[in-house]
């Protein structure tokens, strides 16, 4: 096995017990290209304890290559979809060509997921809002036609992406990625069913907000995530992210809630499987 690439951090202590990074950017490069190697990223992650990862597109060439990696590395699934900022960037024609193409790579019994959809008010005007909420309402039903597990992406959007949930009605398995509310909002994805997915910001400083709705989320409700290269927990916050600095987030996990850190892997690992329809191999 090769060296990690220069800048990317050390790794952590390992954790005692397997979790599952389940949204991760194993195809996305940062600084100038830097990336570590899809098989080496694998087995560096394995080595600290994150044996599973589920690898997410974005957009139509991103969710082409998750769905092959899951193909190629068993201790990978894939999720499709269409980002809500790559939706609103096409023309309605386009979208529905684009919205087609993940409906089928949807049902590849490799993709576990449909998203990362959902719906971004911080990148896109009020303009082409409507487009967000087209495409997320259609990524909706295809994670309906096919069960699969909907993985939303909601920044600054809390309100409309509760309606549109509720008006499409709410898929047997939801996860919301990277959880960026607080307690209240926290409460209101719960009662729908959803698991919630701490990234490496309930980490950070300025996120009180992030780990008082850590405390009100049941054990086996919460599930851990890089979004690696982004999001990168503390103590390497603004260095590239990447699935082996997992270990940190947890371990920020099982302290906020005083929670013994072999229970807590245990139960996120479990959960992981519950939110994303049964388990898949490890990588050992």
């Amino acid at each position: 096995m090769t060296d990690l690439t220069e800048g990317w951090p050390d790794a952590p202590e390992p954790l005692p017990s397997p979790v599952v990074d389940n949204h991760c950017h194993l195809d996305h490069r940062v600084r100038g290209g830097l990336v570590i190697p899809t098989e080496e990223a694998l087995d560096r992650a394995a080595a600290v304890g994150v044996t599973r990862i589920v690898q997410v597109g974005c957009d139509l060439p991103s969710s082409r290559w998750a769905v092959d990696a899951a193909r190629r590395f068993a201790s990978v699934v894939a999720a499709v979809a269409m980002h809500p900022n790559d939706a609103a960037r096409l023309d309605d024609v386009m979208l529905d060509g684009a919205l087609s193409q993940i409906d089928e790579m949807a049902a590849d019994p490799v993709v576990r997921a449909v998203g990362e959809t959902g719906l971004d008010y911080f990148r896109t005007g009020p303009e082409l809002r409507p487009r967000q909420h087209r495409s997320f309402r259609e990524h909706i039903r295809i994670a309906k036609r096919h069960d699969r597990t909907l993985v939303i992406h909601d920044r600054d959007a809390h309100d409309d992406v509760l309606a549109i949930l509720d008006d499409e009605g709410v898929p047997d398995r939801v996860v919301m990625h990277c959880f960026s509310g607080g307690p209240d909002f926290a409460r209101e994805c719960l009662e729908r069913g959803a698991f919630l997915s701490f990234a490496g910001a309930v980490t950070f400083k300025n996120a009180a907000y992030l780990r008082e709705a850590l405390q009100v989320t049941p054990l086996d409700r919460i599930l851990v995530e890089t979004d690696a290269p982004f999001l990168t927990p503390e103590p390497h916050r603004g260095r590239p992210n990447a699935s082996f600095l997992v270990p940190h987030t947890v371990r920020l996990i099982a302290e906020v809630l005083k929670v013994d850190l072999t229970t807590l892997c245990e139960q996120i690992n479990a959960t992981t499987d519950r939110a994303f329809g049964g388990p898949w191999p490890s990588r050992n």
